[in-house]
């Protein structure tokens, strides 16, 4: 596996290892509400009215999945006008989710069997 490497000042704390790091990278799209906004804004920009409505979710609970995605770097923002603007930050995590897909695609009886990962807990 490549070197973790951390852009000049944003280094992590000390003790945050590379594979802490890479847990809460992956911990951001382990939550169902943020993995379909990223899912959404894959295919472009959208305000926040737009994903609200997408998900069918009230605007405070949508902003705080937002505020999360915007704060570990998945997704940025430009004003428009009166409205907030979301886009994916970097095109990488398009083909990150594409080679999920293709994983779980193969292995959906496995993970839908799986008993010691529990998302509703």
């Amino acid at each position: 596996m490549a070197k973790l490497r951390i852009r000049p000042g944003l280094s992590p704390e000390p003790e945050e290892s590379a594979d802490l790091l890479y847990a809460k990278f992956m911990s951001g799209l382990a939550d169902p509400t943020r993995l379909r906004i990223v899912r959404f804004l894959i295919d472009g920009p959208r305000s926040v009215g737009e994903i609200v409505e997408h998900l069918g979710m009230s605007q405070s609970r949508v902003s705080n999945h937002l505020a999360c995605l915007k704060w570990c770097g998945y997704v940025d923002t430009e004003r428009q006008g009166r409205s907030i603007i979301y886009r994916i930050t970097d095109r990488r995590i398009r083909k990150i989710l594409e080679l999920a897909q293709a994983v779980v695609g193969e292995n959906a009886a496995h993970i839908a069997a799986c008993t010691r990962i529990d998302l509703e807990a």
